[in-house]
């Protein structure tokens, strides 16, 4: 995804304005991005026009100490289940946090082990042994087998070659549709997130949501409560993969 300026804070009444136009535009660029992503198959966005409202919670590039424990705070409070794509490598320090999004109903779902995308995309079998260590730890940590997968990245623009080889693995893999925009302002304020959420959003019927709860996402788990808040209102379900 593109990555924009981190914004720079002001006093709010002179520059009022332009942080609206800032906002409006981190919004379209994420709007782009996203849209961009559901034109690759995942089996679990896909559309339907008379299908109950839903929105999957989606988080990559966790567990982190620092955001992980606050994000499930927020879940656990708003009695919420989401999709944790976690990084191997990442969790192999952080068991009991993996632990912890298992046993209080979340999926703990295989992103990568490295998240290095020179090394993961060289080869259909560095793809799956990529894959394969990731479930490795999360099988280790919970005791259970990793069913779902997202492609670093994700799956838009990638070979037919790879997509074939996860599917051939037994996994499913689950792009998104909307997203906080939290990976190319990790470090604004939750109000921005939450607006970029919202207007990728666009209150389709099926929502997946991209968000992110790695360390210097600091700003995700207000927005999330903000997103739910708003998404319960409008009578949508919380659904995990």
């Amino acid at each position: 995804m593109r990555s924009v300026a981190q914004p720079f804070y002001m006093e709010r009444k002179p520059f009022a304005a332009a942080a609206i136009l800032l906002a409006a535009a981190i919004a379209v660029i994420c709007l782009f991005s996203g849209l961009k992503s559901t034109q690759s198959t995942f089996t679990f966005a896909q559309e339907k026009a008379d299908a109950q409202k839903t929105i999957y919670l989606t988080f990559d590039d966790g567990p982190s100490d620092r955001v992980t424990p606050k994000i499930l705070d927020v879940l656990a409070e708003e009695d919420v289940k989401a999709t944790f794509f976690i990084i191997g490598i990442q969790a192999e320090t952080r068991k009991n946090i993996l632990k912890r999004e298992a046993d209080e109903g979340h999926t703990v779902a295989i992103h990568s082990y490295t998240h290095r995308y020179n090394e993961i995309y060289r080869s259909a079998q560095s793809l799956l042994n990529d894959i394969d260590k990731c479930g490795k730890v999360i099988e280790r940590c919970t005791g259970q087998r990793a069913r779902i997968y997202r492609f670093p990245g994700g799956s838009f623009g990638l070979s037919e070659g790879l997509k074939s080889a996860v599917k051939a693995r037994g996994l499913k893999y689950v792009d998104w549709n909307a997203s906080m925009c939290d990976a190319e302002n990790g470090m604004t304020e939750a109000d921005s997130l939450y607006a970029a959420a919202i207007n990728t959003g666009a209150d389709r019927n099926r929502i997946v949501m991209l968000a992110h709860d790695s360390t210097n996402k600091c700003a995700t788990p207000e927005a999330t409560r903000m997103v739910i808040k708003y998404y319960k209102q409008r009578g949508y379900t919380f659904g995990v993969f």
